[in-house]
């Protein structure tokens, strides 16, 4: 069986490492299953470090479609130009694609029209605004898909309401949690916690301090709304040093807004490594973010998150792990991160399937 395994962005590397290292694995006991990483981006994308695939453990993707534009109806026909004579290039029987992008919609369209089976990880994520261009993206991959991999409950049951097959939905668990118990022992300290002169931070101690992260264009975009939510994050930390890894535009509209707001414990650093950021989120006090995959790894953690939206597509962060909503209400924000700071927060545990070998379920599955 000949499968080409498929990334649209830095994040979907870290949800197709585990099915890799189960390929891997069955390959070594003999099984004729082969694989192909296809990355739709370039391989000088800036979001990714030279040292990604060594820490999770993976080989650097086998070909580039090199499409790096940020409209997406131009990154759909790219993708999905490059990709059809990439497969006539490639002989293959199954696509596996994850997530919601629009190189991922692209991918699974051309997969559909060539006849080749096609299977989709983290399938049954919903937002249930159909304004979100991601939620067009899902509607479309989940109704082509052959196999749907869902990572919870809630993923399966939307599924299943919106007309798809019992046979192709198959509950895995998390795939992401794969890669947080592989990595346990090889987590790394970051030198910012011995201090970052470049930012003015002093030493961090596990444990006691809080994380930022932001990555949503809407929030990164309204400068002036985001500006509140800092000033709420600054007015309830206290002593507890803020610890913002970010790139790019993000970096420096937080910058902008913590020089408005004369915030002074409340730190902009350089992106960390995978392995690096890993630990930096699993030791902290407490996160505050707009990322979905953020949220996950602080309810394995068992680390009190707050996440800057109205709804999660893994809503078994909120309902059993350690996330809470807060949407982009500056209050609700204050009031959470007092919570946070003065260790007044719920009690948490995994749900269903965190068990770190959804991995191995996929490739069963893709091989039954």
């Amino acid at each position: 069986m000949n499968i080409c395994i498929v990334c649209g962005a830095r994040p979907n590397f870290m949800k197709v490492a585990p099915v890799i290292r189960a390929i891997k694995a069955d390959q070594a006991h003999g099984s004729d299953i082969s694989y192909r990483l296809l990355y739709t981006g370039a391989p000088d994308d800036p979001t990714i470090e030279p040292s990604l695939f060594n820490d999770l453990q993976i080989a650097p993707p086998n070909d580039y479609l090199g499409v790096t534009s940020e409209n997406l109806n131009e990154i759909t026909g790219l993708v999905m130009q490059r990709f059809e004579q990439w497969l006539h290039d490639h002989p293959t029987d199954t696509v596996v694609v994850v997530d919601d992008l629009a190189s991922t919609m692209a991918v699974a369209i051309v997969a559909k029209k060539q006849g080749l089976r096609l299977a989709h990880i983290a399938a049954g994520t919903r937002s249930f605004d159909i304004k979100m261009p991601k939620e067009v993206n899902r509607l479309v991959i989940d109704g082509l898909s052959d196999i749907l991999f869902t990572a919870g409950v809630s993923n399966n049951s939307i599924a299943n309401r919106e007309g798809a097959e019992l046979s192709k939905v198959y509950m895995v668990g998390n795939v992401l949690m794969d890669n947080l118990r592989f990595n346990a022992d090889r987590l790394v300290r970051p030198a910012l916690f011995d201090g970052d002169p470049k930012s003015g931070m002093p030493a961090l101690k596990d444990g006691a301090y809080l994380v930022f992260t932001l990555n949503r264009k809407a929030l990164i975009g309204d400068q002036e709304h985001l500006q509140t939510l800092v000033q709420a994050i600054a007015d309830q930390q206290g002593d507890t040093p803020v610890v913002a890894p970010l790139r790019g535009t993000a970096a420096k509209v937080v910058e902008h807004c913590l020089k408005a707001i004369g915030a002074q414990r409340f730190f902009v650093v350089d992106p960390l490594p995978y392995l690096e950021f890993a630990y930096l989120t699993a030791h902290a006090k407490g996160i505050i973010t707009d990322s979905g995959n953020v949220a996950e790894e602080a309810t394995f953690n068992r680390v009190p998150c707050i996440t800057l939206n109205s709804y999660t597509e893994h809503y078994e962060t909120v309902k059993k792990g350690s996330n809470v909503l807060v949407g982009e209400n500056p209050q609700l924000l204050a009031d959470r991160v007092a919570d946070m700071v003065s260790d007044k927060w719920k009690t948490c545990e995994l749900p269903e399937q965190w068990d770190g070998r959804t991995g191995e379920r996929i490739v069963r599955i893709l091989e039954e």
